[in-house]
């Protein structure tokens, strides 16, 4: 089953979902605000995704990003330091992130969701 962590305030989060029902793909849909994802998750998350580069995992143009001034800190940032941070704060998170077993996806582009979820 494939796990849709997005935020009901956010459009592109909005946008992925309308895509996926209309190409009748099912998922089950989590806020990520309101219950960010597990930092073991997130760990093995961006481990096994590593080639993506921590920063393809956060919401870089977020206030909570600016905020924090992570621009200058995350390419020092180790896995599970990342992984602490958007466990505890899921704005930092890019939006939507889906997760099945295998693939991974953050944000949204359709050519990406065709490629990826169909």
């Amino acid at each position: 089953m494939i796990k849709f962590y997005g935020y009901k305030r956010c459009s592109t989060s909005r946008s992925a979902q309308k895509w996926l029902k209309d190409h009748d793909v099912d998922f089950e849909l989590q806020d990520l605000v309101e219950e960010p994802p597990k930092k073991e998750d997130l760990v093995k998350w961006m481990s096994e995704h590593q080639d993506r580069g921590l920063k393809y995992f956060f919401n870089t143009h977020g206030q909570d990003y600016r905020k924090l001034h992570l621009k200058d800190k995350v390419d020092q940032m180790t896995i599970d330091e990342a992984a602490e941070l958007m466990s505890q704060n899921g704005k930092l998170i890019k939006r939507p992130l889906v997760v099945d077993g295998k693939k991974l996806t953050c944000g949204f582009n359709e050519e990406l969701y065709q490629n990826t979820w169909l």
